[in-house]
């Protein structure tokens, strides 16, 4: 490529040319060579009609380029067009839950493919690239057809990229190639190459192992941005690390829209230049390239030799199929799209089976309803429902010394018993820890970010869980309430109250006895107040076990009730906040494996709709006793 200095004598009339532009006009007019016009492409427009007067017929069908040339349809279609849509729905759900850095590859990647698209779809644009020395500006004059590119001994002899395009339309890819106007050229008469060619735009690289570091980024940038590459070496250089290690092997996806040429095959017998080919291929066998061999797709590799000709009409042919294809700009976004996925792959898929199955959730409702006390409570209930009966049932008697007894133990009290506080702290405690078993459950074998916002969602649920669960205690737990009592409570009642009557009948009996009121008789009297006070405990005794049955029913139903109720407050705090995560993260292994163009995966255990899980809630999840 021609340098600042050089490019200028370019811009300039025909007198002070350089000696490649003069050596261009001389030879534009022997053989089948085309003329060149090495002015700004703008220029050329708003000057056809005069390069029509002076060169009959160089500009017929010119004005046709656009028209004759397919276009890619206007849009992505087909495949790439569903593996666009769903990185941009891969990137928006992960943007809060995925660093920014691991997102900015694919981002670029959306960005270049609406940049694209904006642009010609009748233009493939091909960079010529290589090593210093390699003679790719050589092979850039010999594919034009006439010197274009400054070559020489001098090092490095291209210091900005060169653009040549085959038809018009192309400014806006040279802008965002950032190609200087004054760098674009463009033949001006037809013939068979320049037919064949029709919608090529030809770029000549700066050395991509230059001295100049500003030449190394030019290349590293526009080698991001062209539809395919042309990559040149020589026997020498054709091994070179640098080329291997910084441009082949990362970019082994875009086997298809990359040819590698080996130059120079004229300083090499043809046994040697057969060798060496082939150990070019092996390299790039090594470096993940693959080889468009025997039809199958991949790299073009062929040897040419720039200076004599040798090999170039057949990289020509290759070249102009090529581009007729109208297919590079979508291969390349398909190889940019791969390489994204490529890289995004530890941030999306699992090791195996993830998320919550019912054994976790079974798992968590039974620690909360541990934490809340549901067992305790249900056997308190069914005491109260006990004391209640035996209270309605029992004897006066027994009655009032079992109110002395609570008396007595009222002002006692176990120095075994936890106080308030440490039972308080306990619960927490336990609410906390099924809080993070069930996160780690849910987060097993996620990817790290998915894992991390799992146990974000559980902890965030978590912070007013344990008041919650306490406010659930005070209002559902207390077995202070009046149960309801059953039908035959009454007739126990009346049967206790004639119990209790006889007895006092047979006492007042004896004692009229006693003092002469009532004729004496012993037996009568005793039998009646006998009956009496057998009949009572006999009463309660029937009562109490009439009871068990009712009242252990009354204590499952209030541990069910707290249960449930503690299972609804960690599914509306926890589990659901987690299944929401599950199910983002199902999202978006649905959205890659469209990306990677895979069948989408297994659906996550959990990862279904919030709110609809079970939590083993039901009278079949309370304690048998």
């Amino acid at each position: 490529m021609v340098d600042v200095d050089v490019a200028g004598r370019a811009d300039g009339d025909g007198a002070g040319r350089g000696s490649g532009a003069g050596r261009a006009g001389k030879e534009g007019g022997a053989g089948d060579r085309v003329s060149w016009d090495d002015g700004l492409i703008a220029r050329r427009a708003s000057e056809r009609a005069a390069v029509k007067d002076e060169q009959p017929g160089a500009g017929g069908g010119r004005e046709e380029d656009e028209d004759t040339l397919p276009p890619l349809g206007g849009s992505y279609g087909g495949p790439l067009r569903s593996r666009l849509d769903a990185l941009h729905e891969l990137v928006g759900l992960s943007r809060t839950r995925v660093e920014t850095e691991a997102l900015a590859e694919a981002g670029r990647v959306l960005d270049e493919a609406a940049a694209r698209q904006r642009l010609s779809s009748r233009h493939t644009v091909i960079a010529i690239a290589g090593a210093t020395g390699s003679g790719k500006s050589t092979l850039f004059n010999a594919l034009a057809g006439v010197p274009v590119s400054e070559t020489g001994l001098r090092r490095p002899t291209t210091s900005a990229p060169i653009a040549l395009s085959w038809s018009d339309g192309a400014a806006g890819l040279l802008d965002r190639l950032a190609v200087p106007g004054r760098l674009r050229r463009r033949p001006l008469a037809g013939g068979a190459a320049d037919t064949e060619l029709q919608g090529l735009v030809l770029i000549d690289l700066p050395d991509h192992d230059s001295a100049v570091t500003a030449h190394r980024d030019q290349v590293d940038r526009v080698l991001g941005l062209v539809d395919a590459v042309i990559w040149v070496v020589d026997p020498e250089k054709y091994a070179d690390a640098a080329l291997h290690e910084r441009y082949l092997r990362p970019l082994a996806g875009h086997a298809e829209v990359t040819f590698v040429v080996l130059n120079q095959i004229d300083r090499l017998g043809t046994e040697a230049a057969d060798l060496v080919l082939d150990d070019l291929r092996r390299l790039l066998d090594e470096d993940g390239v693959a080889l468009g061999e025997h039809g199958e797709p991949g790299a073009t590799v062929l040897s040419v030799s720039a200076l004599t000709g040798e090999g170039v009409p057949e990289l020509r042919e290759l070249v102009a199929r090529f581009v007729q294809e109208r297919t590079a700009p979508e291969r390349r976004l398909a190889a940019d799209v791969d390489a994204a996925a490529a890289r995004l792959r530890p941030v999306y898929v699992a090791d195996g089976r993830s998320g919550l199955d019912e054994r976790a959730r079974e798992a968590f409702t039974d620690r909360l309803a541990v934490a809340v006390g549901a067992q305790a409570a249900g056997e308190a209930a069914e005491r109260v429902w006990r004391r209640g009966a035996i209270r309605a049932c029992g004897t006066p008697w027994l009655r009032l010394y079992r109110r002395y007894e609570r008396m007595r133990a009222h002002g006692s009290t176990d120095p075994r018993l936890a106080s308030p506080v440490e039972e308080e702290l306990t619960a927490r405690q336990r609410v906390e820890q099924a809080v993070r078993i069930v996160a780690d459950e849910a987060s097993r074998g996620l990817p790290v970010p998915w894992a991390q916002a799992v146990r974000e969602a559980a902890e965030r649920g978590a912070e007013g869980l344990p008041e919650a669960l306490d406010e659930l205690t005070v209002t559902m737990g207390d077995p202070a309430a009046r149960p309801p009592r059953p039908a035959w409570w009454p007739a126990a009642v009346l049967a206790q109250v004639v119990m209790t009557l006889l007895q006092l009948f047979g006492a007042l009996w004896l004692v009229g006895q006693i003092v002469g009121v009532v004729p004496p008789g012993l037996l009568p009297p005793v039998l009646v107040m006998l009956g009496g006070i057998v009949g009572g405990p006999l009463v309660e005794w029937a009562c109490e076990g009439a009871v068990k049955g009712p009242a252990r029913r009354y204590g499952q139903e209030a541990e069910r009730r707290l249960r449930e109720a503690a299972a609804a407050c960690g599914r509306a705090r926890v589990l659901d906040p987690v299944a929401a995560e599950l199910m983002r993260y199902r999202e978006v292994r649905e959205q890659y494996a469209t990306v990677v163009g895979a069948r989408p995966p297994a659906r996550v255990v959990g990862g279904g709709r919030p709110g609809t899980a079970r939590f083993g809630a039901t009278r079949a999840g309370v304690r048998r006793r």
